[in-house]
């Protein structure tokens, strides 16, 4: 700081310093009025998320006791912003990456928690589970983080506060989910169709799997095997001599390159002499 160092900041050619570069001024106004008298007045016209991003690049603290606005609504987005941050790694740390161990530790490498309310039910017949795979999910009991999924803007706090943990196909949103059978019908020939009650739950699906690409690698090609014919020889039965299949011409190069055949010609007609 004291050292050498000190003439990185260069002046222009006005023979200015230019600090907080990307902060407009109006904005920048209103942080040197702070530095004045302890409070961020922010004016009509401008950006509230303007003014948090200069806060955070100059290490201000930015809530109610710093910053006064008369967009209350715009103030009150930032200030829960910053409260769901706080929240969901409370959430992480308790509720959701003992889930994710637990699945872990059987081999798993991605992970679908579905989170309900501390009254739900979920009782499901043994013998006619619901039809679309939902026993692979994982159940979360939290009134609390029911809660907290429900606001998209925290359901984006919380997807990317989980790609900053290094995860990967990061998916929160609301879907229907089965807690309870509603009623069985007969079908005919004795068969029986049970119909849940759904209800519409948040879930959390992602993964920490590292090759993945690599695992959902399909390989085509197809390796002759060499013990046909010899078992067809042990058998005693004759064998015919393989085709040789005549190669491909594709269409196009047939009309573009020459015939390889010679054509005949017709002979010439005969000269009359007389």
């Amino acid at each position: 700081m004291f050292g050498p160092a000190r003439h990185f900041t260069r002046p222009n050619a006005k023979g200015e310093y230019e600090i907080a570069e990307g902060i407009g001024a109006s904005i920048f106004k209103v942080v040197l009025d702070f530095y004045k008298g302890g409070i961020l007045q922010c004016p009509e016209g401008v950006s509230v998320s303007e003014l948090r991003e200069a806060c955070d690049y100059l290490c201000i603290n930015f809530d109610y006791s710093t910053v006064r606005c008369r967009d209350l609504s715009a103030l009150l987005h930032e200030l829960s912003n910053d409260g769901a941050k706080r929240q969901f790694d409370v959430f992480l740390e308790e509720l959701v990456v003992p889930v994710m161990v637990s699945s872990a530790q059987e081999g798993e490498r991605e992970c679908h928690i579905v989170v309900l309310t501390d009254d739900d039910i979920v009782d499901w017949d043994h013998d006619n589970p619901p039809p679309m795979g939902e026993e692979y999910s994982q159940i979360l009991y939290s009134t609390k983080l029911y809660r907290f999924f429900k606001y998209i803007e925290n359901r984006d706090v919380a997807k990317a506060l989980l790609k900053e943990r290094g995860l990967k196909n990061i998916r929160i949103g609301i879907e229907g989910y089965p807690t309870c059978k509603e009623k069985v019908k007969r079908r005919p020939g004795g068969r029986s169709e049970v119909i849940y009650n759904y209800v519409q739950r948040p879930f959390i699906q992602l993964s920490w799997e590292k090759e993945e690409g690599k695992s959902r690698h399909v390989d085509f090609q197809c390796v002759r095997s060499k013990s046909v014919p010899n078992l067809i020889t042990s058998l005693g039965e004759s064998t015919r001599p393989a085709a040789i299949p005549n190669p491909q011409v594709d269409e196009l190069d047939r009309l573009i390159s020459p015939d390889p055949r010679p054509q005949s010609q017709a002979p010439p007609p005969p000269i009359n002499d007389s």
